[in-house]
């Protein structure tokens, strides 16, 4: 899923030809994330030396700490982009709210919350489990 392939957490291996794919797409995001931390800890801003502590020591350039960081601010807003066009007859996950048998009502969750938490609840269970 989209979360554990930006923390770099994806265990789906898939073919070869996908594999390479994968390995094409973990070498993009390694790129992205090496500017976004080059620009974290660089000496510009007020908080840089509490970035720079949080974000050392990587010495392999995956930027763990920093991808789990950025998914965890962004989650949302990659939600929200994900389901912006979503129709009134499409679907994510269930049909019928909380057990009750009744329909879900377009969007909505349980407890008549609106749309605005991803029903990504399940983010940090590992894959193997879902």
């Amino acid at each position: 899923d989209i979360g554990d392939i930006v923390r770099g957490k994806d265990l789906f291996l898939g073919n070869d030809e996908e594999k390479k794919k994968r390995d094409e797409l973990e070498e993009n995001l390694q790129k992205i994330f090496a500017k976004i931390h080059s620009g974290l800890t660089s000496t510009r801003g007020k908080q840089n030396g509490e970035l720079q502590k949080r974000y050392k020591g990587d010495a392999k350039k995956n930027f763990y700490q920093l991808r789990e960081g950025w998914w965890d601010a962004n989650r949302h807003t990659v939600w929200e982009a994900i389901t912006c066009g979503a129709g009134e007859s499409d679907k994510y996950f269930r049909q019928t709210a909380c057990g009750t048998g009744t329909p879900t009502h377009k969007q909505c969750r349980c407890d008549d919350k609106a749309n605005v938490d991803p029903p990504t609840y399940f983010d940090y269970v590992p894959q193997y489990l879902r």
